[in-house]
């Protein structure tokens, strides 16, 4: 079975980023059917990437956010499948390739993630030369590819059968502002009663965990940190033990990082964040949506 592919970025603040993300993306073995790319503002597109892309490119319009920014593509498309990748993610030569095998072969897929061969977000992130280097020289892996349940999937390379988001109007949550922060765990288990999430080790990349952002520094992630998991609970798609251990480990990790932060973190403004999320729990005030108001 033939499955229209698109494969859709949203970004924010990182030109020359995404620049580079696009003209690797035209590497692969199997191009998407259409590339969308959603901006949060128009000069966050250098044209000049997309001449000669070697397949349809359209630049689509929506509100600022990480979460609107994806529903806007996911209404510009009427592909099968949409590949969701971050503005600084490198996937693999033959992940659409590989993409649409898995989505053909296994229909009660609806969410797919892949394996990722080295990720920045741990650390002070990967040059785009550098990811190049990991995906042309990856580790050795002893296993045959797999395919396994996985809880969520991971937004920097999230595949996602449409149909079933068409049919139950299933959206990201627009109420997860800016970077929205888990808005991929909060999206994967509203498709979870649908079919299967899946993590699939023949999807390879790199993400570059690249720091400069659009979206979210400091205080206004670290508010995200705790206030987006309680919201996430209160819906059902996060259980009350998943949210408390993950604050717990945010928290924990910025307190005693602060006293010696990250030159790339700003761990004390995060740390301001985790304590004004927590005392608007305490007062039954905690709301995603008051980053917007810093």
């Amino acid at each position: 079975m033939s499955l229209k592919i698109a494969v859709a970025i949203a970004t924010a603040g990182r030109r020359e980023v995404l620049a580079d993300a696009i003209r690797f993306l035209a590497r692969q073995t199997r191009q998407p059917d259409e590339l969308l790319i959603c901006p949060a503002r128009p000069e966050d597109v250098d044209p000049a990437c997309l001449e000669g892309f070697p397949c349809p490119v359209r630049v689509v319009s929506g509100p600022i956010g990480s979460s609107a920014q994806r529903n806007a593509l996911i209404d510009a498309s009427d592909a099968d499948v949409m590949v969701f990748f971050d503005d600084d993610y490198l996937p693999a030569e033959d992940f659409v390739l590989e993409t649409g095998r898995l989505f053909a072969d296994h229909p009660k897929v609806v969410v797919a993630t892949g394996k990722v061969l080295a990720d920045g977000i741990l650390g002070p992130g990967f040059t785009h030369e550098e990811g190049v280097r990991f995906l042309a020289n990856p580790s050795p892996d002893p296993d045959p590819p797999s395919l396994s349940p996985t809880f969520n999937a991971y937004g920097c390379n999230m595949a996602v059968r449409l149909a079933p988001v068409r049919l139950h109007g299933i959206r990201f949550d627009e109420r997860l502002p800016l970077y929205g922060w888990l808005e991929d765990v909060d999206f994967s288990r509203q498709l979870a009663p649908h079919g299967d999430i899946v993590q699939a080790t023949s999807l390879r990349g790199v993400h570059l965990g690249t720091k400069r952002s659009g979206r979210s520094p400091g205080k206004r992630l670290g508010y995200s940190q705790v206030a987006n998991r309680i919201y996430i609970m209160r819906k059902g798609h996060m259980s009350p033990l998943q949210a408390l251990t993950g604050n717990l480990r945010n928290i924990g990790t910025n307190l005693l990082r602060s006293w010696r932060p990250e030159p790339w973190v700003d761990r004390r403004g995060r740390l301001a964040g985790n304590a004004l999320a927590v005392w608007d729990w305490v007062r039954g005030r905690v709301d995603p949506e008051r980053i917007l108001r810093f």
